[in-house]
């Protein structure tokens, strides 16, 4: 095969052109835009698909894991109805943190990783699930199968960068994070965020 036929000239736009995973929902892909390392937020720019600086972190806390997102996932009324205090999806792809073992220091990568559960967070009223997630195959982490299976510290530390990461003295609290859910629930949200991507993004 010529070498022009066995891949892609132009980069794949990470949100919409990779797939999901090999075996959604509970075997995904996670594209990772920022890691336990990163003083600055890095996000998606959705237009061109690189990641952009949002914003240096605006409190001490860093994120204890990787950060990023599920391709083709949306945030859309699907997601927003497993989230009945929510007014509506927050229109992004669905977003994910990885533990994993050995450091990974660096962004835009593409992880495959197993769902084990999420939290439920809303902010400024709209459904923001962050979906938790373990490296596939890691030494440590590979054969958690439900958060249960994570030491209450560390998702209890996943739990607070996401209460306070946003908050600055003098500021409104706009953010509500709940307990983790497990995974049959994360499933569910997983599910829906795929069905949502596919009616707001069509083939």
């Amino acid at each position: 095969m010529s070498p022009r036929k066995s891949f892609e000239w132009t980069r794949p736009h990470p949100w919409h052109g990779l797939d999901v995973g090999r075996e959604p929902p509970c075997y995904v892909h996670a594209f990772i835009e920022i890691t336990p390392f990163d003083r600055v937020k890095y996000e998606l720019d959705k237009q061109t698909g690189y990641l952009r600086v949002d914003r240096p972190q605006r409190t001490s806390s860093l994120p204890p894991t990787l950060y990023g997102f599920i391709p083709r996932t949306y945030c859309g009324d699907r997601v927003a109805a497993l989230m009945p205090a929510a007014k509506k999806g927050d229109s992004d792809p669905l977003d994910i943190c990885v533990f994993s073992e050995r450091p990974i220091s660096r962004a835009e990568v593409l992880l495959n990783v197993r769902v084990i559960g999420g939290f439920p967070m809303i902010d400024g009223g709209e459904a923001d699930d962050k979906i938790i997630a373990v490296l596939e195959g890691d030494n440590v982490w590979g054969e958690v199968a439900d958060v249960s299976g994570i030491p209450a510290a560390m998702a209890n530390r996943l739990r607070h960068y996401f209460a306070n990461y946003k908050i600055l003295p003098g500021e409104a609290v706009t953010v509500e994070v709940g307990a983790p859910y497990g995974a049959e629930r994360a499933f569910k949200v997983v599910e829906a965020a795929v069905l949502d991507y596919a009616e707001a993004h069509p083939d």
